[in-house]
């Protein structure tokens, strides 16, 4: 089972592994790794797999059969090879400020209006959610990015932690996807932003909300019957 060193450290930007499999010559399994897969709407890392010299551009990263694939650009890693993995850091770091972002503003919805979020991805370039609100309204959304934004002012601390399943899914919230399961493990991990929201989460974060900046409001889209649709960005 290959060490996932993203989901105890979102900051490590390099680390030292070993080959344990290479599939199609391209698709590289490592005991240990920093670049997130992907997942929850959070874009995998890319960045690069050093054998020596050699340098080999990990071009996406996946989750298959409970291991993790590194996709590179050309064949020569082979099982058994010690290697040094970079992670885009400029990349990752942006998707990590979107995504705790992203936790501010739809934990301040959905416990203000009572609605799901039907749909997320976030991007280098801008954000996306859907959520189950009963009615469109352009100025609702704009208030919530307000107040959003008000919250990421201020210096407030950002953790990841453990729990047992049966306690996580005690809090009120904890799972904020419409029709979405948790996983079925003995311990769900949470990301807690202290005195704003808490919530299962298996991606990459800041550790305080002074890191992340402000959020502009793109557009507002009606998808339907019961789906809002906003696109809101990070200010450099």
């Amino acid at each position: 089972m290959v060490k996932a060193l993203y989901l105890e450290d979102s900051y490590l930007k390099e680390c030292d592994a070993q080959v344990t499999s290479v599939k199609d010559e391209r698709y590289v399994t490592l005991d240990q790794t920093i670049f997130y897969p992907g997942g929850g709407g959070q874009p995998c890392d890319t960045g690069i797999i050093k054998k020596g010299e050699e340098v080999y551009n990990v071009l996406s990263v996946k989750k298959s059969e409970g291991d993790i694939l590194h996709e590179v650009d050309r064949a020569g890693l082979k099982p058994g090879d010690k290697v040094h993995c970079i992670i885009d850091w400029e990349r990752r770091y942006r998707l990590m400020r979107s995504h705790t972002a992203a936790h501010v503003f739809a934990s301040l919805l959905c416990r203000e209006t009572g609605a799901l979020i039907t749909g997320n991805q976030l991007g280098l370039e801008r954000i996306r959610f859907d959520f189950n609100l009963k009615e469109f309204n352009r100025e609702l959304l704009r208030r919530y990015i307000e107040k959003a934004n008000e919250i990421l002012k201020k210096d407030i601390p950002v953790r990841w932690y453990e729990v047992p399943r049966e306690e996580a899914l005690k809090i009120p919230g904890v799972i904020r996807m419409a029709k979405a399961l948790p996983p079925k493990l003995p311990k769900l991990r949470l990301v807690e932003i202290v005195g704003v929201d808490i919530e299962a989460d298996g991606g990459t974060h800041v550790r305080n909300l002074r890191e992340v900046g402000q959020l502009k409001m793109l557009k507002a889209e009606n998808k339907g019957k019961n789906n809002r649709r906003v696109y809101f960005s990070l200010i450099p």
